[in-house]
Order: C-alpha cells, then structure tokens, then sequence
C-alpha cells in the first residue's frame, strides 16, 4: 500500500468529490484516517469557522457557566453578572491548568493549582504571591475570548477573531427552521459520548437519505421513505446545508405510533408537517427535525479517528408541562435509540473499513446529495487552505 502524501496532487484530487453528486465520488479514505491530513484538516476548518458548543440556555443566569472542548481546545462558556455571555480558554495563563470543568454556577474561575482567579468574563482578578516578580502585570493578563455569536439558541464561537459574522451565511438555514422556533424550545442538557471514528463518519452518517430505508428498514422507519428524499441546494460557501424528506403521513415521529405524541411546534406550516427535515451545519451541528422533537448533535471532532459528540433533543415551548411528557418522551427515545444503536454500529465498522487497503473512492446514488454537497463545503476550505500554505510557507510555521 502507498504511503500517504499530502501534497499538491493528492489535493487537486479531492476535486473528484466535489462535482454534481451523479459524477462525484467519494473522499480519498485518508481523509478519514490521516494523523497528517487531520492537522491540516485543523488549520482549514476548525481554526476559522464557526464551531458549535452548545446552548444557550445551558447558561440562563448570572454565574452559570460549562465547559466542552474542539479538536483539543478546553473552552469555558459562561454567563458574566452583566449578563454577557463569554466564551474563553479554560487554561490557566499561569502553568496551563484547567481552571473549571463540568459545568455549574460561580462567581469566577479559581485555578485549583496555584489559586489565581478569573472573573466571569476572563480577567485575572488575583495572583496571589507575584508581587516579586519582575514586570508581572495583572491587568495585562486575560484568559483568551473566543468571538461568539448566538443562532436559534445554540451558541458558536470562531477561534479567528477576524471571523465575519457567522449569521449572514445561514439565512438559508434560518428560513427553514423559522417554524420551529428554536431559540424558545426547551430541552434536557445534551448528554456526551466518546466515539471511535473520524467527525465526518458521524456527519455523513445523519446526512444519509440512502441509507435510511435500508438500515432502518421497519416499523419505526418506514413512514419515512429515502425515496421521498429531496436537497434544496446551497453554495460552498454557505454556513449549512438541507436535506427534507416527505413522510406517508402528517405530523409522523420515531415511535412505535409513528405520529406525534408531544405538542406540535406551533409555527409549522401544512407543507413542514408532512416531512422530516435535516440541518446540517458543518463541522459541529447537525439536527434532526420533526414535528414535535428535534434531536440536535453537536459533532466536536478529538483526532483523525475519534471525536465527542453532545447529543440533545428540543420540543415546542410548554410541551414539557403536560403530566404525562415524560412517558410520551420515553416512548419517542425509544425508537430514537434504536435507530441510534443500528447507526452507530455502521459507523463504527465503516472505520474499521476506511483504514483497509482494500477501501476505495466509491460512487453515488441521488439519495446522498447531502454528502455531495458536504463535500462541496469541505474541499472548497481544503483547497483554499493548501493555496495559502504554499504560496505563503511562513503560514505553516
């Protein structure tokens, strides 16, 4: 078997990938795979878009905060006394110590080692012993902001602080949802699993029309035929992409009913309510969205073959009250996880596959043009990413 190169042919190669999903084919496995292409993989997506961490209401009140972590990045989300809300490194500025984990309610962050403290929005408010040190000024010391913009109640942050404003490049995705109101929906924190294949498995996986009708194939699927799959179209440019598709039925859900069992968003249209419809907003979140839950992933990427994903689910506003929600919510987990369970299992084994000599760069049926279009979105950064690498070599460094 060849050894992998990331050079100049291997990424004008990846624009096989990124045609008219009848003519494209899929990524080279090393994309999969690569300890080399996924730091390179760093540097032309995760260091500059925006990056999915978590929800707005994780943070509600003064002094609430958590924190998460992006391609190795400890980050802290917290809500200030003035009511902003911050988005920082959790690492002390002192010895690299995290200075909060989990999540909770604080009046700052005390460094557990050497007991410096932070304020809610990231100065060093005491240092204790340093006034011996030559030139130490505590004033100058911060922990490192992130930009942070707020989008239907999820919360992104962009390590580039040049980043354009993120919301621009979702109206497309912001139409669709609009039904949905999102901001307002309420739901349980998202709960954390660590998985064994590379972040793009994972998106792939809850992009996939194809699949749909052939894995899940039964009575907590079929009202959901991939034959009724459709993909309005997007740019490369774009922050996210859509995949609906049409169900046999109004208002259909996962349970074993296959109709919806919890209150109706209330700003769905006639036409919304007779299909699923899938959000995909690269490289972090993905939703699934039906009449009355949506399930969110927040896909954070950890190495070439492995990543976290946060896993919630959203229902309409005051759905929570009814006395029997949480029985109507069991029976919708229920069918939800088993689903999950059959998708997991293939998504693990496809690793398994990607790292054979005997994988190849397969083709596509029109019921994947959501792969096409992810595609599209990530060569698009690859290629614009290697152009600056080369012709500027100091950018590497």
């Amino acid at each position: 078997m060849a050894r992998f190169s990331l050079d100049d042919a291997f990424i004008e190669g990846l624009s096989s990938s990124a045609g008219d999903v009848s003519e494209s084919e899929t990524l080279p496995p090393e994309c999969y795979t690569s300890a080399e292409f996924y730091e390179f993989e760093k540097r032309a997506l995760f260091d500059s878009e925006w990056l999915c961490v978590g929800r707005e209401d994780w943070v509600k009140e003064p002094g609430d905060y958590f924190t998460t972590s992006i391609v190795g990045e400890p980050i802290v989300v917290a809500r200030d006394r003035a009511g902003n809300l911050n988005a920082m490194s959790s690492v002390c500025q002192h010895r690299a110590m995290l200075v909060a984990e989990n999540h909770g309610n604080a009046r700052g962050f005390v460094c557990p080692y050497h007991h410096w403290v932070y304020s809610l929005s990231g100065e060093l408010v005491n240092a204790p012993e340093m006034g011996k040190t030559c030139n130490f000024d505590k004033s100058s010391v911060r922990l490192p902001a992130f930009k942070t913009e707020v989008w239907n109640g999820f919360i992104f942050i962009n390590f580039d602080a040049d980043a354009a404003p993120f919301g621009p490049r979702l109206t497309t995705a912001a139409a669709a949802v609009a039904g949905f109101d999102l901001a307002r929906a309420e739901g349980p924190r998202a709960t954390t699993a660590k998985l064994a294949w590379n972040w793009k498995v994972m998106f792939e996986n809850n992009n996939d029309g194809y699949h749909a009708s052939r894995l899940h194939h039964g009575p907590l699927h079929d009202f959901v035929p991939s034959a009724l799959a459709s993909f309005p179209p997007s740019k490369p440019e774009d922050g996210g992409y859509l995949r609906y598709n049409g169900t046999l039925h109004p208002d259909a859900s996962f349970n074993a009913t296959q109709r919806a069992l919890l209150p109706v968003f209330p700003g769905l249209s006639s036409e919304e309510r007779n299909r699923m419809m899938f959000v995909n907003i690269p490289p972090t979140l993905s939703l699934v969205m039906m009449s009355d839950m949506v399930i969110y992933l927040i896909v954070r990427a950890t190495g070439p073959e492995t990543h976290e994903m946060d896993t919630g689910v959203l229902v309409a506003p005051g759905a929570s009250a009814d006395p029997a929600f949480e029985h109507r919510m069991a029976m919708n987990m229920a069918a939800a996880g088993h689903i999950i369970s059959q998708d997991m299992h293939v998504d693990e084994l496809v690793q398994v596959g990607l790292r054979s000599r005997f994988a190849v760069r397969g083709r596509y049926s029109w019921q994947e043009e959501a792969q096409a279009q992810l595609n599209r979105w990530l060569v698009h950064r690859y290629t614009k990413t290697w152009a600056a690498l080369r012709d500027k070599p100091e950018l590497a460094a």
